[in-house]
């Protein structure tokens, strides 16, 4: 495994030499002088090669030029992941203008918001999704929005483009091609040239680090040496296919999937939608080197393959972050599709996506309990960073004052790709960056002797009762490890106790009151002298929001593929149920 790796990243770097700072579409085109005739974008109707993708671009870019998009200006894009956000993600960067994608699954009120606050100017949408009519969330923020917008509540937004359906008086994405036969290529090429690759090229919104929606603003140069990392640190063949249902809205699917595919002349197979047999049967059909999952995806997946036989005989890698998983689903996935590694991550809007990796061929148990070290850069790494992409040290949540090597605290993270700035949002740039460019991540964890990321839990979170700090982890480990409890979140007021969210075991019996009382009763916090056993707990209130049930097992229905027990859920994350692996 290791000589494999070593030499794709190698080549890798062969390939390109040396780090240049450039804008996204002058990297792509790049790509393209070797690689046109290959396929960038395949989907079950038709596959799109790197020529196809850059002729594409260029006749929407000219036409965003004849509707006036000037460089800097935000254009949203409103898109789920067909080929048209592709096309259009290389033509608002070809014209210098920053693309601002937008969840499709935004309602009206949502979407003004967001609009409102990047200051979109041009709007590229499709008509609907399974969660929004987008036509009747226009009508109703913007109305008479076909003819052109002109509302006080959106002073920023000038015009709307349908990617689909059909609208009397609106202008679509041929109507936009049309206007940019009018525009010589020329002029888009000299856009380009001019770009700064220090500029911003995406505004992408998230709420990881605030608890409130906030847009970090991600420019060229930092999404292009994410994309390079990945693909060296994760160790790309040529010519390699990611398979992913993740949006491209995010930065997972976006840059952890496309950008990174880009630099060995490989290709993406967006999914719309997630479906476990759609996924395998892409999967299958394109020969995918690699699939993006998370944890909840991935036991879709296993449990599908288990069901039916599919030829993954090209899968190389599978990479499942965003969540921890147990060591005995990584177990399954390496029983029931083979990959030759697997990987998990951790990373954030604000970093580019994953900061942090995996190394190929780590052991399951590493896989599981920690979220990598920083991931390994090659030429795109600074001078300084041993290689690294970024480098983390951990804080004092409270304080913010840097802690000693080792110590447990709220991971801090600093480099290349670590945003500069929070969009339209001084207050929360200096809440969250320092002047030394250290981002505070809002997650706890600690950083182990091999250099490894271990999370712990979030630090907005904590609270002190009693001069102790106590973490809701803590006393969710402890009620679910102890109790059996499928969920562990308690909201107390005052001193008064709370009972836990769900006081039911993995089989569905209920867990006598008196067992969670006397289980809490001897906890004591991290740190906590033995006097102040339990005490704790009496002043826990936690402020996140109960989990999304929808998306995890019920209390002794559906166990896990093979049997046993339901897997168990702490604060919203997949635990190793009581009894480890199940039993097959």
């Amino acid at each position: 495994m290791a000589s494999v790796i070593d030499e794709r990243r190698a080549a890798l770097e062969h390939r390109w030499g040396q780090w240049r700072p450039t804008s996204l579409a002058a990297r792509f085109d790049t790509v393209l002088e070797r690689d046109a005739a290959r396929p960038f974008v395949l989907t079950d109707e038709a596959g799109y090669t790197y020529a196809d993708l850059r002729d594409w671009s260029m006749r929407l870019a000219r036409g965003l030029i004849d509707l006036g998009v000037a460089p800097g200006e935000p254009v949203g894009l409103l898109v789920d992941n067909r080929p048209e956000l592709v096309a259009l993600k290389l033509a608002v960067a070809r014209v210098g203008a920053v693309a601002v994608p937008l969840n499709f699954s935004y309602k009206a009120t949502e979407l003004a918001a967001a609009l409102r606050h990047a200051q979109v100017a041009v709007l590229v949408t499709i008509s609907r999704s399974l969660a929004t009519d987008f036509l009747a969330a226009l009508d109703q923020i913007a109305p008479g929005w076909e003819a052109g917008v002109d509302t006080a509540d959106l002073p920023a937004l000038r015009q709307v483009v349908l990617v689909d359906g059909n609208r009397s008086g609106a202008t679509d994405l041929a109507a936009l091609t049309d206007r940019g036969s009018r525009v010589a290529e020329d002029v888009v090429r000299a856009r380009t040239e001019a770009i700064d690759p220090d500029s911003p090229l995406d505004v992408v919104f998230t709420s990881g680090t605030s608890g409130h929606p906030v847009a970090a603003e991600l420019t060229h140069d930092m999404v292009l040496r994410s994309g390079y990392g990945s693909a060296y640190h994760r160790g790309f063949d040529d010519g390699w296919r990611v398979c992913f249902s993740l949006p491209m809205y995010h930065v997972f699917g976006y840059i952890e999937g496309l950008v990174a595919a880009m630099f060995v002349g490989g290709a993406v197979v967006p999914r719309l939608v997630f479906s476990s047999s759609g996924l395998l049967e892409a999967m299958q059909h394109h020969r995918a080197s690699e699939v993006l999952l998370v944890p909840t995806m991935s036991v879709g997946v296993v449990e599908q393959a288990a069901k039916a036989k599919y030829d993954l005989g090209s899968l190389e890698s599978v990479f499942s972050a965003a969540a921890p998983a147990p060591v005995w689903l990584w177990e399954r996935v390496h029983e029931q599709l083979a990959p030759r590694t697997v990987f998990t991550g951790y990373g954030q809007t604000e970093v580019s996506a994953a900061t942090a990796l995996t190394l190929p061929g780590d052991p399951l148990e590493v896989v599981s309990h920690t979220v990598g070290v920083p991931k390994l850069g090659g030429i795109a790494a600074s001078a300084g960073l041993d290689g690294r992409l970024a480098e983390y040290r951990t804080l004092d949540p409270f304080t913010g004052t840097p802690l000693a090597p080792g110590s447990e605290g709220e991971l801090a993270a600093r480099g290349p790709i670590v945003t500069r700035a929070y969009h339209r949002d001084p207050e929360q740039t200096a809440r969250m960056l320092d002047a030394d460019g250290w981002l505070r991540s809002g997650d706890l964890g600690m950083i182990d002797d091999g250099g490894y990321l271990r999370l712990t839990g979030r630090a907005r979170e904590l609270f002190k009762v009693g001069g102790e700090l106590v973490a809701p982890k803590e006393v969710e480990d402890l009620l679910t490890g102890e109790t059996g409890a499928v969920q562990g979140p308690t909201a107390l007021r005052g001193d008064q106790r709370g009972g836990p969210a769900d006081d039911h075991d993995g089989e569905g019996a209920e867990v006598p009151a008196g067992g969670i009382s006397a289980t809490v009763g001897d906890f004591t916090p991290a740190g906590a002298p033995p006097s102040r056993a339990g005490s704790a707990v009496r002043g826990w209130s936690r402020s996140a929001p109960r989990p999304d049930r929808s998306s995890r097992p019920r209390p002794g229905r559906r166990p896990p593929p093979g049997g046993g027990r339901a897997p168990r859920w702490r604060g919203g994350r997949l635990a190793d149920p009581p009894t480890g692996r199940p039993a097959r």
